[in-house]
């Protein structure tokens, strides 16, 4: 396996976040692979990045099956929350390779996801911690870690978006 670029994981990782902001919930689940993560914190853990979500508080820590489910269940008119569904704008920066792990490019960036529903917008920011993988021609993620750097979401209301 060779490590991405950076500019082969900024258009990826800016890929994704169209995806994200067009509602293509299922086309975002099929990004990540069969042993995937995908995990949501808050810095209030001594150690964020290395943290083991079975001894410490994650807001979400799904593995595949359910980050198939949550792209499904949001897509219903069912799922209140987010019907009619939220306005996002998910911004990625400061993008940059941090090494190899498992086979795959170790990527972490910087985010701020704009979210406006109902007339109230909110503010979602922190750091990306990602491994993506190749898969063939095309780019998977086997780990997306997303640190908010928000003590709580008190001001913001529910996590009811994929960050």
């Amino acid at each position: 396996m060779s490590v991405l670029t950076r500019t082969e994981a900024e258009d990826f990782l800016y890929h994704e976040a169209e995806l994200l902001d067009a509602w293509q919930l299922p086309e975002w689940s099929e990004l990540y692979t069969e042993d995937a993560l995908y995990e949501v914190t808050s810095p209030a853990s001594a150690d964020p990045i290395n943290s083991n979500p079975a001894n410490t508080l994650f807001l979400i820590s799904d593995r595949i099956d359910r980050i198939r489910g949550r792209a499904k269940r949001l897509m219903k008119k069912s799922a209140h929350a987010e019907y009619p569904r939220s306005k996002t704008r998910h911004m990625v920066s400061n993008v940059r390779i941090v090494g190899e792990e498992d086979g795959g490019t170790r990527i972490r960036a910087n985010f701020a996801v704009f979210r406006t529903k109902e007339d109230t917008s909110t503010i979602y920011m922190g750091e990306y911690f990602y491994t993506v993988v190749r898969d063939g021609d095309a780019l998977k993620i086997k780990r997306k870690r997303a640190i908010l750097d928000l003590n709580s979401l008190y001001n913001q209301g529910r996590l009811t978006i994929i960050l």
